[in-house]
């Protein structure tokens, strides 16, 4: 019995003793009641945090100036095709006689003396679309331009072409199917001006086909696939619409006297339409130089020469120079002009200048430089300039009329009876029977 108790073990319960005197615990609160999960209205919470917005607004403007970069690397690219076509029409020998050559095609069928010919221009694909717009811009000029499809005109669209006409294909490549298939269908009596990215004839398919052709080169420094990855004409649209342009601007200028007139009545219409029939009808007095603004030629016991009217022209404030009768035609009174015995010279005239004039005597080699009064071409000073450069320009007419109907052994050149009435003239703008101001014919036209 004894030893059953030495083995038994302590006995265990739940009973807590407590062995000293504590506060009583508060109360429990009362559960909280259950809110249904649909019942909330904000979205769950993100336990960890793994959004990063500020990652996020970075990558956007990694790829906005990603962008902009791709952008930039277009119209730098573009800006370098076009300063390479600077350089290769400032120094090229062919670009440039290629250009000449190409102006005098145009000028010579739709000048004022030529025949009503009309600028056919050809194209397809982008080529046609720079041609359409070249159309546009040439017709705008008052140069008469059509467009023409080369599958079109194998269909019945050759009939447009007239025996006067001027042809200008376009083609980047120089061996563009379809002009090919129509070149042998074309009057080879027709001058042809190819735009191309050819400079050297011998390189160019077409030009083999037909030697005469006129060369017009619009070269790209790179093909658009190493510029873009991608040959889609973009730099050699850029540069055969920029010569394109050129070629319209330089033989408008030849054909027409004041290009700004022809164009605002070709261009009525439209924002530009607006702002140039904005221009108020202004008289000659608007646009003449004071006689009080034209410095007079020092008057010197030693010979003037051509630099010292460079440097009164350079000092006068508005270019012209007023020459001491001593060193003009003397004795001229006639309508009434006083400007002084000796006549002015012009800003154009000193302009033309060469460098091998400024050693010159102006009573001598230079005495061209010099416009003396009697040939000073009076007009009112209340006419407006449209009214007055239409005057002229009818005066020029019946002048070139009268040329052409003279016989060629009288003595005098056909150029010294245009230049009455040329660019380099001289207008006297009359107020009560006194003259108060000078203008250039050339500067009159240009401001009609």
């Amino acid at each position: 019995m004894v030893q059953q108790c030495s083995q038994q073990r302590p006995v265990q319960n739940s009973e807590v003793y407590v062995l000293r005197q504590v506060p009583p615990f508060p109360p429990l609160s009362p559960p909280s009641p259950i809110t249904p999960a649909e019942d909330f209205d904000c979205a769950p919470i993100d336990a960890l945090g793994l959004t990063q917005p500020d990652i996020a607004v970075c990558d956007k403007k990694l790829a906005i100036e990603e962008r902009l970069s791709r952008a930039v690397h277009v119209l730098a690219t573009e800006t370098t095709a076009l300063q390479n076509l600077t350089q290769l029409y400032s120094t090229d020998r062919l670009a440039r006689d290629g250009f000449t050559r190409a102006v005098d095609a145009i000028i010579h069928r739709q000048g004022a003396n030529g025949n009503g010919g009309k600028l056919v221009v050809i194209g397809v694909g982008k080529s046609g679309h720079i041609a359409k717009k070249l159309v546009a811009t040439f017709n705008s000029l008052a140069i008469q331009a059509v467009f023409l499809h080369p599958t079109e005109a194998l269909h019945g669209d050759l009939g447009q072409i007239s025996r006067h006409d001027t042809l200008l294909m376009i083609t980047f490549s120089g061996k563009t199917p379809e002009l090919l298939t129509l070149l042998p269908h074309l009057d080879k009596s027709l001058p042809l001006i190819l735009l191309t990215a050819h400079t050297r004839p011998e390189t160019c398919e077409l030009v083999r086909h037909r030697p005469d052709t006129i060369l017009l080169p619009a070269p790209v420094h790179e093909t658009e696939t190493v510029s873009f990855g991608v040959a889609a004409p973009t730099t050699s649209t850029t540069v055969a619409l920029t010569v394109g342009d050129a070629l319209a601007i330089v033989a408008s200028r030849e054909i027409h006297a004041s290009v700004a007139a022809v164009f605002a009545r070709n261009h009525p219409g439209g924002a530009i339409g607006a702002a140039l029939w904005k221009k108020p009808r202004e008289d000659v007095r608007a646009v003449m130089i004071p006689l009080s603004k034209i410095d007079c030629l020092p008057s010197t016991t030693t010979t003037i020469t051509g630099v010292d009217v460079l440097r009164a022209g350079y000092a006068s404030p508005s270019g012209w120079v007023r020459v001491p009768p001593s060193q003009g035609e003397s004795g001229e009174m006639g309508m009434g002009i006083g400007v002084g015995g000796g006549g002015v010279i012009s800003p154009r005239k000193i302009r033309r200048m060469s460098p091998e004039d400024m050693a010159r005597p102006l009573d001598a080699t230079l005495r061209w430089l010099v416009t003396p009064r009697r040939a000073f071409i009076p007009v009112a000073a209340d006419t407006s300039v449209q009214r007055a450069a239409e005057w002229i320009q009818g005066l020029r007419a019946a002048t070139a009329t009268a040329t052409a109907t003279s016989s060629s052994g009288d003595g005098v050149s056909a150029a010294d009876k245009d230049g009455a009435y040329g660019d380099d003239a001289i207008v006297a703008v009359m107020e009560r029977g006194e003259c108060v101001g000078l203008l250039e014919v050339g500067k009159l036209l240009e401001e009609a």
